[in-house]
């Protein structure tokens, strides 16, 4: 649990530092060359290394804990976001929110007072086969969806890009062996790393073409849902005797309590002080 922990505050800190530099880089000039500005600031890299840090606290937690606790850890990066920009952009956060932060974590604790051991089945070839499958689908739903008009795009790019990632959390549990001539062979493989891809690729593209409250709450529920059922139907994830119930409303609690902080899917801007007239743009 605790690496399950540290990859959503590794992810959420770095959404954070990542959203500083990228617009301390956008008031140096045009866009066409805003990545390099931004990756020549300390923020943006160090938002990078967390980001990888984050990924392998991921991994670390997919080969010891349930799929549906580790996906329900991650969806709670966005309450960490949420406490980050309070404190280093100044974002004000309202009282639903802040008690959106405390939901989170008590969704959190009961998950963690609930849940068994991952489970041991090492899943069939059918469904290594059909999760290349779904990462291919996922390809498939982010162009489809990017001709949709705004509000259905920004929904279904969300949940294309959580479906993404819940192709990895479960393809982790689908690879058993780091030998090379494993790797090739196995299609759990080609579908961790198209369905990564693709989720990294239809999100960035929601968050940039659409509603960042819309896209976020589509993969929020991409990214959990249907990984967790997959681990207790196919991977043999369980619970603690007789706390089946305890798990379920945990789970249900930590997911809801992200969706009321959508928002914070993308970082806010830094607000205005108060009083203070935008200046005109000429």
């Amino acid at each position: 649990m605790v690496c399950a922990l540290g990859a959503a505050v590794c992810f959420g800190m770095a959404t954070v530092l990542q959203a500083i530099a990228a617009r301390a880089a956008a008031d140096t000039g045009g866009d066409a060359a805003l990545l390099l500005r931004a990756v020549r600031q300390w923020r943006y890299l160090a938002g990078l290394g967390l980001d990888g840090l984050g990924f392998l606290l991921q991994i670390a937690a997919l080969r010891s804990l349930p799929i549906y606790v580790v996906g329900a850890a991650l969806a709670a990066s966005l309450a960490v976001t949420a406490v980050t920009a309070s404190r280093l952009l100044r974002v004000r956060l309202s009282a639903v929110e802040w008690s959106a932060v405390g939901v989170v974590c008590a969704g959190l604790a009961m998950l963690g007072l609930a849940s068994g051991t991952e489970g041991r089945e090492d899943g069939s070839a059918a469904l290594k086969w059909a999760m290349l499958g779904a990462a291919l689908a996922v390809l498939l739903l982010g162009a489809v969806a990017g001709r949709l008009p705004e509000r259905v795009r920004a929904l279904l790019l969300g949940l294309g890009a959580g479906f993404g990632f819940g192709v990895v959390e479960v393809t982790v549990r689908l690879i058993d062996s780091l030998a090379p001539a494993a790797l090739f062979t196995n299609p759990a493989a080609y579908a961790l790393l198209l369905g990564g891809g693709a989720a990294f690729l239809l999100l960035t593209s929601a968050l940039q073409r659409g509603s960042v409250t819309t896209a976020t709450a589509g993969m929020v529920i991409g990214e959990t849902i249907g990984p967790a059922a997959i681990g207790v139907v196919w991977l043999g994830d369980r619970t603690r005797e007789g706390l089946a119930w305890l798990a379920v409303l945990g789970f249900a609690v930590a997911v809801a309590g992200a969706l009321a902080l959508a928002r914070f899917g993308e970082a806010p801007a830094e607000e205005e002080p108060a009083g203070k007239v935008p200046a005109e743009q000429g």
